[in-house]
């Protein structure tokens, strides 16, 4: 027994069965954390590209998110997982934001201000997810250019120095220079190192995009959280930022 739910050929073998599946709509994943790294470079989407269904999941799932969007701009769903659903009442409107998504109806969300927005207005695809993740896309197959995107990014449980270098790292990499906007989740449970960093996740970022000049929308409902939409990445959306509210809507 170690920390996956099965060796990387049993867990390759699920997938694959039903990514090729052709009566299946949709693809739940449980829960994140670690292992498509290990085996997304086995996985074919022969069939996918001609069948596609929902890929619904967040956290790790990113790198699946990217992967198909980088090569095939098929949309998949940002999401919360199966454990959600265990502890959600029926009236919840974030697992009901699921339910939304697989039936086709077009998302619309609003969030309260935060006092780091960049107010403005934006219109381009989403797409984004686990900012450790999509560092480590970078260079990759799963690396995808953010020009005109909406661009939203979100983690959990990082050092504030390693969010900082894999911030650095994407800045580099050019995914910061030409989106349309970005839109930042959750960065919740964040560690520090003896000697303090001596900021927090927002007030690194926000250091890190000040040279820009496109929208950026702070504490947005996705991520690592209670509070998490779901979101078609790969679709289009239109962003505005203003005093009074956030909103973002597909279109």
């Amino acid at each position: 027994m170690n920390y996956f739910s099965g060796s990387d050929a049993e867990r390759l073998d699920d997938l694959q069965a039903m990514l090729d599946d052709e009566e299946i709509s949709a693809i739940l994943f449980g829960r994140g954390g670690y292992g498509l790294s290990r085996i997304i470079d086995q996985i074919s989407f022969k069939k996918f590209k001609k069948s596609p269904k929902w890929i619904v999941g967040y956290s790790d799932i990113t790198l699946l998110h990217a992967r198909i969007y980088a090569n095939y701009e098929i949309a998949t769903a940002h999401s919360p997982m199966g454990g959600a659903f265990a502890e959600a009442a029926t009236e919840d409107m974030y697992i009901n934001s699921v339910r939304d998504l697989l039936t086709g109806e077009k998302l619309n969300y609003t969030c309260d201000v935060h006092p780091f927005n960049r107010r403005g207005e934006a219109e381009g695809r989403l797409m984004g997810g686990n900012l450790t993740l999509l560092a480590h896309a970078v260079g990759g197959p799963s690396d995808f250019k953010t020009k005109g995107l909406i661009l939203f990014i979100e983690d959990i449980g990082e050092y504030l120095y390693n969010m900082d270098r894999m911030l650095h790292q994407l800045k580099e990499a050019g995914k910061f220079q030409k989106p349309a906007a970005i839109i930042i989740g959750s960065f919740n449970d964040m560690k520090d190192t003896e000697r303090p960093f001596g900021q927090n996740a927002y007030e690194i970022i926000r250091d890190i995009l000040e040279e820009f000049e496109y929208p950026v929308c702070y504490g947005f409902p996705v991520g690592h959280v209670k509070e998490n939409f779901a979101m078609k990445c790969g679709a289009d959306y239109r962003l505005k930022i203003s005093r009074e509210k956030v909103l973002l809507e597909e279109i």
